[in-house]
């Protein structure tokens, strides 16, 4: 399996060299060069499978021959190993056509947990064998970066950097990241926007010579493809328990950086039928306003009550325009340069390609409040404000299209409790015994100005000394 830039300047790499590099060189993302793709016989015969056993079947196509077959199995494993329900990502039937696909069993309490606690492993297997240490550096708009400081704070050859808009995370989200006493755990609360954080990692890793050491970077946003490939499992899963291959589904999926949904989209090349993929977002609507108009614009960024989806830019977006661009990465390029002037205008053909595939809906704060309300007054089911978000948008998608409608709920209540309280609905989320002394621990984490040159004398600073 050989894996390109989007923007067909960097070289071409296998998983292992995917897995490290993250961004490409040419400032795109890598994509494979194929896909893996399952039969309906194939797929009837994974129905019975376990979730570790699952994601082996569909992440081993991947991977080359970087892992043995027993190696990869064996970190699969261990990913899992820690969710607190047994199913992993277990299925709640809310209505006769509403599911609700769990992915806050892992120990964040977020669906990033199904990506960074196999990624934590891949690598740190990876970069044992090499005998190499290297420095992870991720953005993170409130759950991306607790989960990779879970995934990656036991590894001895990672020292790890999270970048968080400083008061723009819940404090559930803060105190998961700062709280970690690991020593190569550093946390820097930047005094910006999600996109700022996002903005400075990608410039780091297109000159990383502030780094002493001779360490590289390693990106642990979903910018690194195999975050994407571990996630297409949870589609999979889900879709088998429902039926497939005989009977299809619907995904509404929370969005903001587009990873989770792309994911999906994976799966149904992948041959898993898939009805609909509602791209589901709150007030930033960047990908709605596309899907409308056919423009990629940026706008100015509104703080809301879904915070982890407060993002103007969806880094991984690009990845689909390569397939709505006809695979021609000199359209992709330009686009993207067009995009960091303001706008890109998508051509007929590639916003008809992305309108064949996904639908779309804005929700903003009063709906998703009082979809919290009204669906835990009905049922007795708590949602956190993203999987609020992502049931309304299912709800009106049922209605042009009937059938199965899956909404990943990619977040505990628990750790939006500001939003739960503003639903006013008789039931107060508690955390896990597992973080129940959260808000005793003391917190570590350092506060700088949204400069590249801030950032980048921090790392080198705390590395060096």
């Amino acid at each position: 399996m050989r894996y390109l830039s989007t923007r067909g300047g960097a070289p071409e790499l296998n998983f292992e060299g995917a897995l490290l590099a993250g961004l490409a060189s040419d400032g795109g993302l890598y994509v494979p060069e194929t896909l893996p793709k399952f039969s309906n016989d194939q797929l009837s015969a994974m129905a019975d499978l376990s979730y570790p056993e699952l994601a082996y079947r569909v992440i081993e196509p991947f991977v080359g021959d970087t892992f043995s077959d027993g190696e990869l199995a064996t970190l699969i494993d261990q990913a899992y190993a820690d969710f607190r329900h047994s199913a992993v990502a277990p299925l709640v039937q809310l209505d006769q056509q509403q599911w609700i696909l769990e992915l806050f069993h892992g120990p964040t309490l977020a669906f990033k947990d199904f990506a960074l606690q196999l990624l934590g492993r891949l690598l740190d297997a990876v970069l044992t064998r090499r005998g190499q240490k290297v420095v992870v550096l991720g953005a993170t708009s409130g759950d991306t970066g607790s989960a990779a400081i879970a995934g990656c704070k036991a590894c001895s050859n990672i020292d790890v950097f999270i970048l968080y808009p400083h008061q723009r995370v819940s404090e559930v989200q803060r105190r998961q990241m700062t709280t970690q006493s690991s020593a190569n755990v550093h946390n820097i609360a930047l005094e910006g926007d999600f996109d700022d954080c996002q903005s400075l990692v990608k410039a780091s890793f297109k000159d990383q010579a502030f780094l002493p050491d001779g360490r590289s970077l390693v990106a642990v946003n979903s910018i690194n493809w195999a975050r994407i490939v571990a996630q297409i499992v949870y589609y999979f899963y889900a879709g088998l328990a429902l039926g497939a291959p005989h009977r299809p589904a619907s995904y509404s999926v929370p969005t903001g950086n587009f990873g989770d949904i792309f994911a999906g989209y994976l799966a149904k090349q992948m041959g898993l039928p898939i009805s609909q993929l509602m791209i589901a977002t709150n007030r930033n609507n960047v990908l709605h306003r596309v899907l409308e108009t056919g423009r990629y614009t940026r706008q100015s960024l509104h703080r809301t009550a879904s915070p982890s989806m407060d993002i103007t830019v969806s880094s991984n977006f690009e990845r689909l325009l390569l397939d709505a661009c006809g695979s021609d990465p000199e359209q992709v390029a330009q686009l993207m340069q067009d995009l960091n002037q303001g706008e890109a205008r998508l051509s007929n053909q590639a916003i008809a390609y992305v309108r064949s595939h996904f639908m779309s809906s804005f929700v903003d704060d009063a709906e998703t409040i009082a979809t919290i309300r009204e669906i835990h007054d009905g049922t007795g089911y708590l949602l956190d404000p993203h999987s609020a978000i992502g049931y309304a948008a299912a709800r009106s998608g049922a209605q042009q299209h009937p059938g199965s409608w899956v909404t990943l709920a990619t977040a505990h209540p628990a750790k939006f409790p500001e939003a739960i309280a503003d639903a006013e609905v008789n039931a107060i989320p508690t955390l896990p015994a597992h973080m129940e002394d959260l808000y005793d621990l003391e917190e570590h984490f350092s506060v700088l100005p949204a400069k590249l040159s801030a950032v980048q004398q921090h790392i080198q600073k705390v590395i060096s000394g």
